[in-house]
């Protein structure tokens, strides 16, 4: 057995980015950046007021001031302001020349067109003003090579200027199944029968913008059959199996991968659900081989196929995010293999969950949180620091 860490960096060595395509901004969404997003122009563009009032100087102290226009968004007061003179504005509006600082509306009243403060008001200079540049200026870095795009991050590229940008191609990923004991989803199922849950549960977890799974069935536990499913999807980036990766004499994964001419880089892992995953590359296929039970598989997955995925893409930090909770109840030492335990975070808090079983899925679907126990930690009590992977 190899260590967790140890084989997610020799995975991740063997993910070169997949070429890169131009989308518009609108079709782009949940796509990984091939380039970065240089900013095009300065936002803003101008000085802008970031309430509805009136515009002064703010050397002119509290008034009275003389109103001589409005400026409104889109709408510019063209002329200058000069001493004691103020301008009608509204947010988003070009600041008027020689003005440098807003009073809202509710502060100020008119008689005719003379303004005045409605109260005593201790004036800021610069007060609700958005000052040009204030956001980004022509040339900045907006958005880094490797970031997925976000919503947010797409509304900043179109405020820098841009319509199209260069993305990576989604990751085609093939899944397929191995079991005689597995039946295809709304079967009635036998007593030593299961429904193949791996599938459509993997389907979930990485279909989207940035992934196109497909779904190659359930193939059952025949090595020529194995060697000729896995051969026939080295058109695809990465070949995820589940099931038939352990030591058992219906365990065909490894011996049809090789079969097939693909090179095994790693087998077994010294983590708790997933011992007997196994990572390699047919040609220019990568391939994760996952166990068969489903907590293993979903927990594999998101800490292999989801690095593996983002990693394709070009994202410089592909691994899960891990974040510190406080443990709700005690927990035993742990052995030789990094453990990761289901929970529920609330709060800050992480509350370990259910029957910690391979094959166990209803705690699996309440927890938000994998609790992440390194290998040979001591007895962890209520109240201890730990690390979790936020996983919903």
């Amino acid at each position: 057995m190899i260590a967790l860490e140890e084989a997610q960096c020799r995975l991740l060595a063997l993910a070169k980015p997949v070429p890169a395509e131009t989308l518009p901004l609108h079709a782009a969404a949940g796509r990984y950046t091939a380039a970065d997003i240089i900013a095009q122009r300065t936002q803003p563009v101008r000085d802008l007021s970031a309430m509805d009032g009136y515009a002064v100087r703010f050397a002119d102290g509290p008034g009275p001031w003389r109103l001589i226009g409005q400026s409104a968004a889109g709408a510019a007061f063209s002329g200058a302001m000069g001493p004691g003179e103020t301008v009608r504005i509204f947010t988003g509006a070009a600041l008027p020349q020689g003005a440098d600082t807003v009073i809202m509306q509710e502060d100020m009243r008119a008689e005719g067109n003379i303004i005045h403060l409605s109260a005593p008001l201790d004036l800021v200079a610069g007060r609700h003003v958005r000052k040009a540049g204030e956001d980004f200026a022509a040339g900045d870095l907006l958005v880094s090579a490797g970031e997925q795009l976000t919503p947010a991050r797409i509304a900043l590229a179109a405020m820098g200027g841009h319509g199209s940008v260069s993305v990576r191609r989604p990751i085609r990923v093939a899944i397929l199944s191995t079991g005689d004991e597995l039946v295809p989803l709304g079967t009635p199922a036998l007593e030593d029968q299961i429904p193949a849950s791996n599938s459509v549960m993997l389907h979930a977890l990485l279909s989207a913008p940035a992934c196109v799974t497909t779904d190659h069935g359930i193939v059952r536990d025949d090595l020529a059959t194995l060697t000729a499913v896995f051969a026939s999807l080295t058109d695809t980036d990465i070949i995820l199996s589940t099931g038939g990766a352990s030591v058992g004499d219906h365990d065909h994964v490894k011996p049809a991968l090789e079969a097939a001419g693909a090179q095994i880089d790693f087998w077994k892992i010294a983590m708790r659900p997933g011992k007997p995953l196994m990572a390699g590359q047919l040609g220019q296929t990568l391939v994760l081989g996952l166990p068969g039970n489903p907590v293993s598989a979903f927990v594999t997955a998101i800490l292999f196929a989801e690095p593996l995925i983002a990693a394709l893409s070009g994202a410089p930090e592909p691994l899960p995010q891990r974040h510190k909770a406080i443990l709700d109840s005690a927990l035993p030492l742990v052995a030789k293999r990094t453990d990761h335990i289901r929970a529920i975070l609330s709060e800050g808090r992480a509350t370990p969950i259910g029957l910690n079983d391979s094959a166990a899925l209803r705690a699996l679907a309440r927890a938000n949180a994998l609790i992440v126990r390194p290998a040979d930690s001591p007895a962890a009590q209520s109240g201890d620091e730990v690390d979790i992977i936020k996983i919903a």
